[in-house]
C-alpha cells in the first residue's frame, strides 16, 4: 500500500476517492496496513478516510477511550465531514460506538469489527513480556484464524511497543480504560444503521460479543465469516468488503430509511 499521508493541522491521515466519507478508525496494535484492501476496494465508490490515531501521543490523562472519541470528534470538525459511514475495529470499533452515541448527527452508519465495548480477552493476565520476541509473535498469532498472517512487519511493531516502558504504559492505559467503559447499558439508544461483520474463530472479543451487540443495537445485522479471527478485514477482505458493499448499497437505495 502506498498511499500519501496528509497533513491538515496536527491531524495525520489518508484520504482517497469521492462520495460519501468512509471513515475507519483502527485498533490497539493497529496501523494503516490494516485497511490496505478496504481501502483499495472502496475509494472506487467512497471517499476513504483513516486517521492516525495517537494512541501514544497523548498525555497520559488523556490515554482513554474517551480521550481518543475527543480527537476522533475534533478531526471530524477541523475536516468538515458528514453523512459518516464509520467503521472501527477492536478499539476503533469502541471509540466509534462511543463517537455515534455521543455525536450521531454526522454519522449515517456504524460498522463494526471485532469491537470491544462489551467485552474481550486482551493479553490476559500475561502481558508481552520485554525482550521476549516469540512471545510476542505467539500472542500477535492469536489475532488471526491463520497464525502465519502474524508477519514479521507486525510482530515487530508490537516488539517495539513493547520494548519501551512509556509506550507499554500508555498500552495498559487503553487497555483497562476499554475495559471500563462498558457500554452494555448505553447500546440501545443507537438508532444508526449498524453493521456488525465478525470472525467466527475470533478469541479476543468471541461470537457472544457480536450476538449482544446484535441485541442490543435495534437497528443492527450480523454477519460471521467462518475460518477468521479478530481482523476480518484483513485476514478475508474479499468476503469482508461484499458484506460492506452490499450495507452500504441498501443504505444509498432511494427506499432506504437512514435514522
Amino acid at each position: 500500500m502506498d498511499y500519501e499521508i496528509k497533513q491538515d493541522g496536527k491531524f495525520k491521515f489518508i484520504e482517497e476517492g469521492e462520495g460519501e466519507p468512509l471513515l475507519l478508525l483502527h485498533g490497539l496494535f493497529g496501523a494503516l496496513s490494516n485497511f490496505q484492501f478496504l481501502i483499495e476496494h472502496f475509494c472506487k465508490t467512497n471517499k476513504v478516510i483513516v486517521p492516525l490515531l495517537p494512541l501514544l501521543e497523548l498525555d497520559l490523562l488523556h490515554t482513554s477511550v474517551s480521550g481518543l472519541q475527543k480527537f476522533v470528534y475534533r478531526f471530524i470538525q477541523h475536516r468538515h465531514y458528514n453523512n459518516i459511514h464509520l467503521l472501527g475495529n477492536s478499539l476503533g470499533g469502541h471509540v466509534a460506538l462511543v463517537h455515534t452515541l455521543k455525536h450521531p448527527e454526522h454519522i449515517k452508519s456504524l460498522i463494526l469489527t471485532g469491537s470491544s465495548g462489551l467485552f474481550e480477552n486482551g493479553m490476559g493476565d500475561s502481558y508481552p513480556k520485554r525482550g521476549d520476541k516469540e512471545y510476542i509473535r505467539t500472542k500477535t498469532g492469536l489475532t488471526f484464524y491463520d497464525p502465519s498472517l502474524a508477519t514479521d512487519e507486525l510482530v515487530n511493531e508490537v516488539f517495539e511497543i513493547t520494548n519501551n516502558r512509556i509506550k507499554v504504559i500508555k498500552i495498559i492505559a487503553l487497555a483497562k480504560s476499554a475495559i471500563r467503559n462498558n457500554l452494555g447499558e448505553e447500546l440501545n439508544q443507537i438508532q444508526k444503521p449498524t453493521c456488525l461483520i465478525w470472525g467466527n474463530n475470533d478469541t479476543i472479543t468471541p461470537q457472544h460479543v457480536a450476538q449482544e451487540f446484535n441485541r442490543l443495537i435495534l437497528n443492527s445485522e450480523l454477519h460471521f465469516i467462518d475460518k477468521c479471527g479478530h481482523a476480518p478485514m484483513m485476514e478475508v477482505p474479499e468476503e469482508f468488503n461484499k458484506i460492506l458493499d452490499v450495507f452500504l448499497t441498501k443504505l444509498k437505495a432511494p427506499a432506504a430509511i437512514v435514522q
